[in-house]
């Protein structure tokens, strides 16, 4: 059971005085949350971390799925050296990765258990319910398990937990909910993608998570077959570190790809903040286009049907099965009739999606122009002030790179001083 902090008084008579020894909660315990722990831990803040380990990580990757991102754009962030990817292998005795060597996603898992338990220390697994403003200043959090507790700041970490997004025409295949006994489901539902094997399924979109699941299908035994919307896929280039330098230089490379534009949103997130709000979006938006992993291509070209320019106008349940109207060039339209529908089709970014923010915070919030993604300062604050956003929230904000793992090391030290700094003004 979750218990209070030695010498703590009831949560409703705390939160409003302000103490310093208050703790920071942060809530969730992916990368963002783990990073953000361990450089709170190493300047001395008092933290609490609720969650599960890696829960997403474990419980919305299908088994068999790699990273798509390199060795080098995957470490968790700690402010003193020994805690990259390469030193979790080294410790354990593994062969070291190179930037051709695809990391499995149970190796990263493993990297952030370890992680946790040598830079973090304890992660509650009670679920945080209700974050709200307290008298005074501070929050009130709410436990699953009915205990309240008074925290000075709040850092929500929770990644893209609740945030899948499924086009409402698919989405009208599963009255009480997508998922994976329903006829359409999203890929963040699935950890074991066998269970389609002698199935027809329809894999929709035509990045990563599409084209990886659509090659674990084929492999699992199941009829599987890709509807893309765009003219052709997308594959990342094989790495180079051998690049002469005039390569390097009209393409410079970054965590992200290769690219002056790539290279600027990662070197220089704190200046992508700085930006017109429409040009923020337009990075968000564009800079990363759906494609695949170079490692994926053999599993996929010329082995699972792919139909490029076409996209579903119309989708209806007829008993087990579906019935898909695609529209294609020249508005030539196809039924197809399969018994599953995979939605690869990405995530909203939508503060209506974290549900523990109480009423009166979420109307608190200022949203960045165009979206539904907090507005944050220069140390990941919102206009809540003491509640911090990082991760996949704040990408509108700083850019494309908080979508990945590599933004880790940008956000936790951004947050971090913050908070330093907030406790030190008091």
């Amino acid at each position: 059971m979750t218990q209070s902090l030695p010498g703590q008084r009831p949560a409703r008579e705390t939160a409003s005085t302000g103490r310093p020894d208050l703790p920071v909660v942060v809530v969730g315990a992916g990368p963002y949350g783990l990073s953000v722990a361990a450089h709170l831990r190493a300047a001395g803040v008092p933290v609490r971390v609720f969650g599960e380990v890696m829960g997403s990580w474990r419980h919305a990757m299908a088994t068999g799925m790699f990273l798509k991102s390199t060795p080098n754009a995957v470490d968790l962030s700690v402010p003193e050296p020994g805690g990259r990817l390469a030193d979790f292998l080294q410790v354990h005795g593994e062969p070291a990765l190179t930037v051709l060597t695809p990391i499995p996603c149970e190796v990263f898992v493993r990297y952030g258990q370890w992680f946790q338990k040598r830079y973090v220390g304890e992660v509650e697994p009670a679920r945080v319910v209700g974050v709200e403003r307290a008298a005074g200043c501070g929050f009130t959090v709410r436990l699953d398990d009915g205990q309240d507790l008074a925290a000075r700041s709040v850092v929500v970490a929770t990644g893209l937990n609740g945030l899948a997004h499924i086009p409402q025409e698919l989405r009208r295949l599963a009255p009480e909910g997508p998922g994976v006994r329903a006829l359409v489901s999203h890929t963040s539902h699935h950890t074991d993608l066998s269970r389609y094997a002698g199935r027809r399924v329809a894999v929709i979109g035509g990045g990563q998570s599409a084209l990886e699941s659509a090659a674990l299908l084929h492999e699992s035994g199941a009829l599987t077959q890709v509807l893309v919307r765009e003219r052709g896929l997308l594959w990342g280039t094989i790495p180079d570190e051998r690049r002469p330098w005039p390569l390097r230089i009209a393409r410079p490379g970054s965590p992200l790809g290769n690219g002056w534009i790539l290279a600027g949103v990662c070197g220089a997130p704190g200046g992508v903040r700085r930006l017109p709000p429409a040009a923020r979006l337009l990075l968000f938006r564009r800079a990363l286009r759906p494609s695949g992993g170079w490692w994926l291509r053999d599993r996929v070209e010329g082995v699972v049907p792919v139909r490029t320019s076409c996209r579903v106008v119309r989708a209806e349940a007829d008993g087990s099965t579906v019935r898909l109207e695609v529209a294609g060039p020249g508005r030539t339209t196809q039924t197809l009739v399969v018994d599953h529908v995979l939605a690869a089709t990405g995530y909203r970014l939508d503060l209506d999606a974290v549900p523990f923010l109480d009423p009166e915070v979420r109307r608190a919030l200022r949203v960045v122009p165009g979206s539904r993604a907090p507005r944050l300062s220069a140390g990941f604050e919102s206009s809540v002030p003491g509640l911090y956003f990082v991760g996949s929230l704040s990408a509108p904000m700083f850019g494309p790179m908080m979508r990945f793992v590599a933004g880790t090391d940008f956000a936790a030290g951004r947050v971090a001083r913050d908070l330093v700094r907030r406790a030190a003004a008091r």
